[in-house]
């Protein structure tokens, strides 16, 4: 069965395109390679064996992504990560992300609709709850005011693919609303790698320890929490990805409860930005040279989730500790500098 990963050689597509792989899957992948590098496929055939056919397309194009769907025949899902990610750039270039985020899906979605592809999985975020009234939250909890131009095209999103599924009654939608994704494959052959100076906490971090950075801010220590610094629910990124085969597996044998269905794919349980640092240097036995700053515009307090729906419905759970995500993302940092 063949599936297009949009976005498949960014960090979180590139860890579900060895796992729809390893599950015998046939895989596309298109990127524009704006946020990743072509190197990605070199890690993905030396886990796998198999290299995966690549489109380099921005998916902004119509109609250049009319032709891809043209080109290739038996299509049977999409998973769409293809989007600009970073929640403090998105405060600074907020129409870069609105053009990009918003006109990638409506791309997609009429082409699926063009070429009779009728299955997605879409790439979604726990920024659609904002600052949540009662955590961990659960798939009703209410969505809130975006606190970042990022958050807001997940949400905007979100909303056109309800909108769309009802309009579009043979669709068949699964938006995974995921937390706080670190860590890297466990061979070191694929892992996260930012262009640039990296937006996410876990690059950054190994960047400090590996000498690339100074240090690492972070930001605020005056939230509402234990130890006064942000809490996010960090989930492995392989544990992740096996959430998108699942989701793929139950959209292709028709098992989904409607044309629109969403979950939340976290571990459970909250953990600050200092517990995280700490947590690194047990797991490693590496100092942080880290340093508390002025918190950061678009960032929320604290959230996490509750995955009771994905573990039922989806049989999926997080299994990674948290100890053995930071030592595969130590690992891969490692195998960079070499």
């Amino acid at each position: 069965m063949k599936i297009v990963v949009t976005g498949g050689t960014g960090f979180i597509g590139s860890h579900t395109v060895v796992e729809l792989q390893e599950a015998g899957y046939e895989v596309v992948i298109v990127d524009n390679l704006v946020n990743s590098t072509i190197e990605s496929l070199d890690g993905i055939e030396k886990i796998t064996g198999i290299r995966p056919a690549f489109e380099k397309l921005d998916l902004t194009d119509k109609e250049r992504t009319f032709d891809f769907f043209k080109s290739y025949q038996g299509i049977e899902a999409i998973i769409h990560f293809a989007a600009l990610k970073a929640v403090g750039e998105s405060v600074f270039k907020p129409l870069e992300y609105y053009s990009n985020n918003l006109n990638s899906l409506m791309n997609v979605l009429a082409a699926m609709k063009e070429f009779k592809v009728d299955s997605l999985v879409f790439s979604s975020s726990c920024t659609v709850y904002g600052q949540a009234d009662t955590l961990p939250v659960t798939e009703k909890t209410p969505r809130k005011k975006a606190e970042s131009p990022y958050g807001n095209t997940k949400a905007i999103c979100e909303d056109i693919l309800a909108d769309y599924s009802r309009a579009e009654q043979q669709l068949k939608l699964i938006a995974l609303r995921y937390f706080n994704p670190i860590g890297a494959h466990p061979t070191a052959h694929i892992g996260e790698l930012p262009n640039g100076v990296p937006n996410n906490l876990i690059p950054y971090l190994t960047q400090t320890v590996a000498g690339i950075r100074s240090q690492l801010s972070v930001y605020g220590n005056d939230y509402n929490t234990p130890d006064g610094t942000a809490i996010r629910d960090y989930i492995d990124v392989v544990d992740l990805a096996k959430a998108h085969v699942v989701a793929i597996r139950r959209l292709i044998e028709n098992k989904n409860k409607q044309n629109l269905e969403i979950f939340n794919i976290g571990t459970g349980g909250g953990v600050s930005v200092l517990q995280l640092v700490n947590t690194f240097e047990k797991a490693t036995g590496k100092k942080v040279n880290h340093q508390i700053v002025g918190r950061r515009a678009g960032d929320i307090e604290k959230v996490w989730a509750d995955t009771t729906l994905a573990n039922k419905e989806l049989g999926w759970k997080a299994e990674v500790s948290l100890e053995e995500t930071l030592r595969n993302a130590w690992r891969w940092q490692e195998k960079l500098q070499k």
